[in-house]
């Protein structure tokens, strides 16, 4: 499979498959496609099959909250071109699951090849789920394949050493590598905590690994375009 991403800070992505390629992806995330592309829906081809495998996904969608079927398009008797447009200003990063396996903020999901297991990864230490702000469930992708993940603004790239660590505020990290950890580090100094306008932790992601961060994450913007929100009643 041949792709590009085009038109950052508006990204799509567009893959150009051979006869008999697939791609996989959640509900609504297709934009356009040629009409040799064919859709099928079903459970998706990562993880364990049969019924303990459908009841492991939808364990997964409960928890996640995405749904718990995919869509599989496939390019029947000629090349195809599919294309996925991003929900959310920023790019789209591709990762070789094959090569590595990778932890990613559950919203930053948008495509994969066939091959890419999908996991709920739980952090080891629940403080850093409950106040790290990026969340206690996070995705794992792994397997042999391509995934395709959604980045908010633009992304920052730092390769951690054993031992490193960075301090992170929070929904910055997009992804990290699974050889990475994550914990929380409460903000020192009472005049830090309630004048500072941090918050009271920040993330502590530690290496070996490399990690992903997002100029720009949801809630940042949202507070930035809220107050140019005219609300009221007729």
């Amino acid at each position: 499979m041949q792709y590009q991403v085009r038109n950052a800070p508006l990204p799509v992505l567009i893959c150009k498959l051979d006869a008999g390629e697939s791609v996989e992806c959640q509900k609504g995330a297709m934009s356009w496609m040629t009409t040799s592309v064919q859709m099928e829906t079903g459970l998706g081809s990562g993880g364990a099959g049969g019924f303990l495998g459908a009841l492991g996904k939808m364990a997964k969608s409960a928890v996640t909250g995405e749904s718990i079927f995919r869509n599989k398009y496939t390019a029947q008797g000629a090349a195809g071109e599919i294309a996925f447009a991003s929900s959310f200003p920023g790019d789209i990063l591709c990762f070789d699951t094959g090569a590595r396996a990778i932890v990613a903020q559950k919203s930053a999901y948008l495509v994969n090849t066939i091959g890419v297991n999908m996991e709920i990864f739980f952090q080891k230490k629940i403080g850093a789920g409950i106040f790290g702000g990026e969340g206690f469930i996070m995705q794992k992708f792994s397997g042999n394949g391509m995934v395709f993940l959604e980045i908010n603004g633009s992304i920052v790239e730092y390769d951690l050493a054993p031992g490193q660590s960075m301090l992170i505020d929070t929904g910055y990290l997009a992804a990290m590598e699974e050889t990475c950890s994550m914990d929380i580090e409460t903000v020192k100094g009472i005049g830090n905590v309630f004048l500072g306008g941090e918050g009271l932790f920040n993330t502590k992601v530690t290496g070996p690994g490399k990690i992903w961060l997002q100029t720009m994450p949801a809630n940042i913007l949202a507070s930035a375009v809220q107050p140019y929100i005219v609300t009221g009643s007729n």
